[in-house]
């Protein structure tokens, strides 16, 4: 199989060869520390060609187009570059107008995302953006959207309207343009629960995503970290996919295998921490228990918890794609094994490169 080809057979909860090993957000940062590239190449996207380097060095089966609409919110910048949203700006139904969002059906916004899907080769180019609820959650500031879901729903509504027409008119043409699946970055949960209760999410949010999911004609990946369990019923009749990354401590993937197999693929959940602190051998035994508790019967994609960021170490990277691919082959056998080899991998990969230890 090629790795498009993998990564579409477990969004169809089916078997593939192996089980593929994907990633939804890559730091630019890590990105250049791993590939040697010069400051700057990444923040503002990748190419094609970058893409697949990238891909193909870290091991992965999917490639990414990240296209995020602007949020109205103060920022600041931590550690690393990394970004952190502050007070909301949208106030009121007046502060409405400082609300404007690129034309998504213009074609200058889509030719670089065209020429980015049809030189995919044989990855899997995954279109990554927002639905519309997290942007709307920042513009307005978290505490003032809840205020506002009891005593102003109607503002709620009205900028969750502006980014939900925004986001379905991206994914009329994600499929037309070549890309493989639409993935939305939309945290919307604590580790305890959704921020809101499900009923709050069937009256306000669902009916607003199924516009976006009447225009799909690729899977829809689903993101957002927290405890989505009790909204997990929701997001299959929407349509979803995948449901990414299952967070670990805030949900358990094995029982959502037990629970959605055959109905929903799992993506994750290698944990954060793990990969930032710990060790390749680690790294690998982490990986060995999902392979064998969630893979078999097809419909899970590994990814880290979250995303490839800034603070992760490179050698545990490696060390999880090394381990999908040495111990993810259908069918799965117990891959239990302690005298796995990453650790040692890992050093000659370093060494190979001049990275220090």
């Amino acid at each position: 199989m090629t790795s498009r080809e993998r990564v579409l057979a477990a969004l169809r909860c089916e078997v593939p060869d192996r089980v593929p090993y994907c990633e939804l957000w890559i730091d630019p940062g890590l990105a250049r520390r791993m590939m040697g590239w010069a400051e700057g190449v990444g923040d503002n996207g990748w190419t094609a060609e970058e893409a697949k380097g990238l891909a193909k060095r870290l091991g992965m089966d999917n490639i990414l187009y990240v296209l995020r609409p602007p949020v109205y919110a103060k920022t600041g910048e931590g550690e690393g570059g990394r970004q952190f949203v502050g007070e909301g700006m949208i106030k009121s139904e007046a502060d409405l107008k400082l609300i404007e969002l690129p034309d998504p059906r213009d074609e200058g916004l889509w030719a670089q995302a065209r020429a980015f899907a049809q030189g995919k080769g044989d990855y899997a180019a995954f279109f990554v953006t927002r639905l519309g609820l997290f942007p709307t959650i920042v513009s307005l500031g978290f505490e003032a959207f809840c205020v506002a879901l009891h005593e102003n729903r109607p503002l709620v509504e009205a900028v969750l309207d502006r980014y939900t027409d925004w986001a379905a008119a991206l994914a009329e043409q994600a499929g037309e343009a070549g890309f493989d699946a639409f993935v939305t970055t939309d945290d919307m949960a604590f580790k305890s629960g959704p921020f809101f209760s499900p009923a709050v999410f069937r009256e306000v949010v669902a009916s607003r995503f199924r516009r976006v999911a009447e225009k799909l004609t690729i899977p829809w990946v689903f993101h957002s970290d927290g405890n989505m369990a009790p909204v997990a019923d929701d997001l299959i009749a929407l349509g979803v996919a995948g449901l990414h990354p299952n967070e670990k401590g805030a949900m358990d993937i094995r029982e959502m295998k037990r629970r959605y197999a055959g109905r929903l693929c799992l993506l994750g959940n290698v944990e954060m921490d793990l990969l930032a602190r710990g060790t390749p051998r680690q790294v690998a035994a982490e990986v060995r228990g999902l392979l064998r508790d969630v893979a078999p019967g097809g419909g899970y994609i590994a990814t880290s918890g979250n995303s490839l960021a800034s603070f992760l170490r490179p050698e545990n990277i490696l060390a999880m794609s090394r381990a999908v691919r040495r111990h993810g082959r259908y069918p799965i056998v117990d891959p239990s094994d302690p005298s796995d080899p990453s650790d040692r991998s890992d050093r000659t990969d370093r060494a190979q490169r001049g990275a220090r230890p």
